[in-house]
């Protein structure tokens, strides 16, 4: 399984999200980020414990990088639309996509943002329901 790094969510998904997805709150300068809280983002899905993975198999590390990027706010705005394009680009680089109609993402995007952190392993269970409802091989 191919991971995602730093470099490319700058390069790709921070720059798809500023230029495709603008809205009337413009998304920062990529070196505004909050120090280490997006590396933790992007390293958490591949965390292992005693040798063993802590998130199995590509939807559960998609949807734990997916809450982690909206939840933990690493940018100081734009975090559903950098969230959204990272969780794309990362299955793009796993050969898959998500085909879906954008109101629906954009609904469940904000769910997502407005859920209660008490309930995050409940969250990221609905993730991975939502992104299995959608996830397809890339053609």
């Amino acid at each position: 399984m191919k991971t995602i790094g730093l470099a490319e969510v700058e390069y790709v998904a921070h720059s798809l999200a500023k230029e495709w997805m603008e809205w009337n709150e413009p998304i920062p300068d990529f070196k505004t980020r909050f120090p280490r809280i997006l590396e933790s983002c992007l390293v958490t899905p591949f965390n292992q414990f005693g040798g063993r993975d802590a998130y199995h198999g590509l939807v559960e590390k998609a949807a734990i990088l997916f809450y982690l990027m909206v939840k933990n706010h690493p940018f100081q705005n734009g975090n559903k639309r950098i969230a959204v394009a990272t969780l794309f680009y990362f299955l793009y680089k796993n050969k898959k996509w998500m085909r879906l109609d954008n109101q629906e993402l954009y609904n469940f995007v904000v769910w997502v943002a407005e859920s209660n952190a008490k309930v995050k392993d409940a969250t990221a269970q609905a993730i991975q329901k939502f992104i299995k409802t959608y996830i397809e091989d890339l053609k």
